[in-house]
């Protein structure tokens, strides 16, 4: 079958740039370290990965990685790059795990590199012959919610962990009458023993159909079912059940197979939470970069992703964030496999002037924590302060003028501004 997986690293070596290039393309193709009687010129021809290009960056005095092996006559200079190379989709066929295994597997361990970051990978579609993308995305999401021609609002139950299910319903009872669009678990807050998944979901469910009842807006709740496998689709048919129409899963605890088998059996939007993903990303000369992890995620049917917000209190620059936000929008295959960023962390009614001005989108799940429940006036307030915020954001009014007509965000800004 033709088509090519086209693979974008950023390298350091003590090498050249292209003898480097050549010892990733070997080693995760047809190459050893010695020449093999089977490995006949037609083999190399048809299977062997090959460089597309090598761009010269900037040469340091130091490796950034331990272990690396320097030639004789190098006396301390490593040189940066970027360099493409393109695997034949034959050597991998339709499958993610041995994706990954072809381009991040053992080439981050090889000595001939001092430093390794997969920054992008290009995917022929022939990977749509097994993997279903985004089942509801931007326009699905919307469609559930029924918000349009603004960000998606919402919230992350607080405290993290230690409310019991009657705790909880109180607040989910708060906030769905106030007309909040979405709610999530965190991440920590799992199926523990003092407030079973299955109790949680009755509770949450039972307040959230009460309100729909008397408001006509039923809220978007993202259950956290991340667990084994069979136990998550254990978890997935309890939401269900309930009504729900969300479930929010860990990506890298349960794997990118993990969240596409999810994806074939779920009928309700999927809310990927990317947790772990600093240590994956955050020393920029190893790891990978979101670009492929993004695409990686959407392929296997996420429907909202994590991309931290701007001014965050995470390690994460605002300009990493603005290139996540433009990658989660950005078409792989098509337009229905965009997916909506979800911009997290640090963020409240105050932060939509400055967040609309630099991405220039509407097309984003805005949610926050201690933003909403923290509002001196209780949840429903906080989350009206957010919507007013975004208001005057769209209008292009000042914080403070559209704050005399709206005393949740006059509050909000008394109280975090």
């Amino acid at each position: 079958m033709n088509g090519s997986i086209v693979a974008t690293y950023w390298i350091e070596t003590a090498f050249s740039l292209e003898h480097a290039a050549e010892v990733v393309a070997g080693e995760q193709s047809t190459g050893t370290f010695v020449a093999l009687p089977n490995e006949s010129d037609n083999l190399k021809e048809r299977h062997r990965a090959r460089i597309i290009s090598v761009e010269p960056l900037e040469k340091t005095a130091f490796p950034s990685l331990p272990g690396a092996k320097v030639p004789a006559g190098n006396k301390g200079e490593y040189r940066r790059g970027i360099v493409k190379i393109a695997f034949p989709y034959e050597n991998v066929g339709p499958s993610i795990p041995n994706l990954l295994a072809t381009v991040a597997g053992n080439l981050f361990e090889l000595e001939e590199l001092s430093g390794l970051r997969l920054i992008d990978l290009e995917l022929p579609p022939q990977f749509l012959e097994r993997y279903d993308g985004p089942k509801f995305g931007i326009t699905g999401t919307r469609e559930l919610t029924g918000v349009y021609g603004r960000p998606v609002i919402g919230t992350i139950i607080k405290p993290n962990i230690g409310l019991t299910p009657d705790q909880l319903r109180l607040i989910v009872r708060e906030l769905a009458t106030a007309g909040i669009d979405f709610i999530k678990d965190d991440e920590v807050h799992g199926n523990p023993p003092y407030a079973p998944l299955s109790e949680r979901v009755k509770a949450a469910m039972e307040e959230i159909e009460r309100a729909a009842d008397a408001t006509g807006k039923k809220t978007m709740y993202a259950f956290n079912i991340t667990d084994d496998i069979d136990q998550m689709l254990r978890h997935l048919d309890t939401v269900v059940k309930h009504g729900g129409n969300c479930v929010m899963v860990s990506i890298n605890s349960v794997g990118i197979s993990g969240l596409a088998h999810l994806r074939k059996h779920a009928p309700v939007c999927i809310h990927g939470h990317r947790n772990q993903w600093g240590m994956m990303t955050r020393y920029p000369y190893l790891g990978m970069s979101f670009a492929p992890y993004q695409k990686l995620c959407r392929l296997a049917g996420v429907d909202h992703l994590h991309v931290n917000g701007l001014n965050n209190k995470f390690f994460e620059s605002n300009a990493s964030v603005i290139e996540s936000v433009r990658s989660c929008l950005t078409p792989m295959f098509g337009e229905s496999d965009t997916v909506l960023p979800v911009l997290s962390s640090k963020q409240w009614a105050g932060a939509a002037p400055e967040t609309y001005r630099t991405l220039q989108t509407v097309d984003l799940m805005n949610i926050a924590g201690g933003g909403i429940h923290a509002h001196p006036c209780g949840v429903g307030a906080g989350f009206r302060s957010f919507v007013q915020g975004w208001e005057a954001a769209l209008e292009g009014t000042d914080l403070e003028t559209y704050a005399h007509t709206n005393e949740e965000l006059r509050q909000a800004l008394d109280t975090f501004g």
